[in-house]
């Protein structure tokens, strides 16, 4: 077994409709947001968790690929010709395997720096609060919801790496990029975030680029649409 290539996948993250992830509020005050966004505990800057990046991606490959389980855990294979497994692994409770390491990283996605600044010249906020009603069926009473987001517009550094390993079971690397994009492309149809349903967490993937680390080859991506990926695929 050998690491034989690394590729470093980056961009932006570009939100198109305001975005909530959800974190936590160590000290609750009254009249203060119950529902904020996750922030970086020294900068206090909203970020996008790895997890919750890979984790969607993951799950909506699933789903596209019809791998949901019916008790709705986590697929797990083992399969050397399934891109999930062979992706994003396996649990490491696995007693098995026959697939090798997990294939991606997912970073945590940063704000742009740029967009920080440009933010700051203006004098506008990081974050906006966005209320919401819950509203009782009978009396139409409504019990407002003050929830946290990133505005639409913000701008997210995301990384990706990818390693490449010489194994005696071949994994066709090649495609399992073209998976990877399949699922870039399923969440920009889908949402990132909580609120999805009511208009939050829609996304666009901007300025990616496919770098090899070996020989510092850097490569212009764009993701296609989902015909001509699942044609690519099955070429």
């Amino acid at each position: 077994m050998k690491l034989e290539n690394i590729y470093k996948i980056t961009g932006q993250i570009v939100a198109l409709t305001g975005l909530h992830i959800g974190g936590s509020s160590e000290i609750m005050e009254i009249g203060g947001m119950d529902n904020p966004v996750i922030k970086n505990p020294i900068t206090n800057e909203p970020y996008i968790p790895g997890s919750s990046l890979k984790g969607k991606m993951r799950m909506l490959l699933e789903w596209y690929e019809g791998k949901i389980d019916k008790d709705g855990k986590v697929h797990e294979c083992n399969e050397i010709n399934c891109p999930i497994c062979t992706i994003f692994g396996l649990s490491s409770n696995k007693k098995e395997n026959n697939i090798g390491p997990t294939r991606i990283v997912v970073r945590d996605a940063n704000l742009n720096k740029k967009w920080i600044e440009l933010i700051n010249e203006q004098n506008l906020i990081i974050t906006e609060s966005k209320t919401e009603n819950n509203i009782n069926r009978i009396t139409a009473h409504a019990t407002p919801r003050p929830i946290e987001r990133v505005p639409a517009g913000a701008k997210f550094d995301f990384e990706m790496i990818y390693k490449k390993f010489d194994l005696e079971n071949k994994i066709d690397d090649e495609k399992n990029f073209l998976y990877i994009l399949l699922a870039m492309k399923l969440l920009e149809l889908d949402y990132l975030g909580g609120g999805g349903s009511r208009g939050s967490g829609k996304i666009e993937f901007k300025n990616i680029k496919k770098i090899n680390m070996i020989n510092n080859s850097i490569e212009d991506v764009t993701i296609p649409e989902i015909k001509e990926l699942e044609k690519m695929i099955k070429s």
